[in-house]
């Protein structure tokens, strides 16, 4: 693979993979912070977009399996999810082969807001898991739809999925947001290890860099996921809400610079 690796290769690289995995595994998002920085230290697309599968996979796992052993995951509804999302990611990337997605930037311009403003004026959003509300068979079959429209999104485009997959599951099912968080982890990690093993078969991950990253990804998901099981709740809710603007900057920054 012809790419020159240098110490500010690691220099760029390892700190922002670090912070992409603190946010993930607090609210997701974290790939709009470890993508570009792939992208930054001159990496191609595709083997940016494979080593940032194989540094934010390992970190998403290790955050599942934290929140799983503090009961923080509701794990009869977010498994049987787990293969509807895999199928709607598979839809998703099948069609954005026959369309463009360039649609969904003005889609997500005027959604994003929206969701922004709501999540800062209903202030209890989130707060105190009240998914009891609903039978057991309700949330599964509500959770593998939600699981199956996202896991599309995540296919077709692809940005900020964990982070709507949070809004979703609190918004819907009446989680509070570290029960959200879980399922949404347990459904991401899926996924994760669905298109790093397509990665790894396409060889479009240097190790070299992908390891030491991941490293940095696992101790940034560590620390989240601490602060998580620790604070709860209320400490997701501004990091929650700030990954939203940042994703909404993101889409606005690619339409201004594709046009």
């Amino acid at each position: 693979m012809d790419y020159q690796i240098t110490y500010n290769t690691f220099l760029i690289i390892l700190p922002l993979i670090f912070l992409g995995g603190l946010i993930d595994s607090i609210a997701g998002g974290g790939g709009l912070i470890s993508l570009p920085a792939y992208m930054i230290a001159g990496l191609p697309t595709h083997v940016a977009l494979g080593n940032n599968k194989f540094s934010s996979c390992w970190g998403s796992i290790l955050s599942t399996i934290r929140f799983f052993k503090h009961g923080m995951i509701d794990v009869k509804v977010a498994l049987p999810s787990v293969l509807f999302a895999l199928f709607g990611s598979f839809l998703g990337t099948r069609t954005v082969l026959l369309l463009n997605p360039d649609f969904l930037h003005y889609i997500l311009i005027i959604l994003l807001p929206i969701i922004t403003v709501f999540s800062l004026v209903k202030k209890n959003i989130g707060l105190n898991n009240q998914s009891n509300s609903y039978k057991l068979s309700c949330k599964i079959m509500i959770s593998a739809l939600i699981a199956l429209i996202i896991g599309f999104y995540d296919g077709f485009f692809g940005p900020g999925t964990g982070t709507f997959l949070i809004f979703a599951y609190t918004l819907i099912l009446k989680y509070d947001f570290v029960t959200a968080n879980g399922n949404a982890k347990v459904i991401n990690s899926s996924s994760n290890i669905a298109a790093l093993i397509g990665f790894l078969l396409g060889g479009k991950i240097i190790l070299l860099i992908g390891i030491p990253a991941a490293i940095s990804g696992i101790i940034g998901n560590y620390l989240g996921s601490k602060l998580v099981v620790k604070k709860g709740s209320k400490f997701i809710r501004p990091i929650f809400i700030l990954v939203f603007i940042l994703l909404f900057l993101k889409i606005v920054y690619d339409l201004i610079s594709n046009s």
